[in-house]
């Protein structure tokens, strides 16, 4: 009688248990991977529209993004802040599709950014005089007060070093 030579029982549950254990120390690391990326994405987003804020106003009479028509005593809109960034316009904050003759500033952004945190791209605008939040709450993809050129992520949490997001 011959007998077929194969795993028992025993070495396969060995095998299982290793690979197992395997599983558990490797993962974590890929989860972590994942966030550490989504907080440099929102750094860099954040770097590159701070950047971009400062140009649109050096080039606008001083005024910043987000004031309809450039009139800085007229309330802030997220409307007017989307169309200023994202469109061209005149030194005087009035806005036209990019190629429109006369309209020689900008694009400053080619669409305003989906926050890589919280997956929003709405923009939280404070009026002028009104508070600035202390934290984020998750209710927009950015915060934005352009009387005092602050933007922020409107996205509660801390990285792995403990650095609030809102703070980046």
């Amino acid at each position: 009688m011959r007998f077929r030579k194969a795993f028992t029982l025993v070495e396969i549950l060995i095998v299982v248990l290793i690979l197992g254990i395997l599983a558990a120390i490797v993962l974590p690391r890929f989860s972590n991977a994942s966030a550490t990326a989504r907080a440099s994405m929102l750094a860099d987003d954040l770097r590159v529209i701070r950047m971009q804020l400062q140009v649109y106003k050096s080039q606008h009479v001083d005024v910043p993004a987000g004031y309809p028509d450039g009139d800085r005593t007229a309330a802030p809109t997220e409307a007017a802040f989307v169309a200023q960034m994202t469109m061209a316009s005149k030194a005087d904050g009035s806005t036209a599709a990019p190629g429109t003759a006369g309209y020689r500033y900008g694009p400053y952004l080619r669409e305003v950014p989906t926050n890589p945190l919280n997956g929003k791209n709405t923009v939280q605008v404070i009026d002028n005089g009104g508070a600035f939040p202390a934290a984020g709450d998750d209710s927009h993809g950015w915060i934005y007060q352009p009387q005092h050129l602050l933007f922020h992520a409107d996205s509660p949490g801390q990285d792995d070093k403990g650095k609030a997001y809102f703070e980046y």
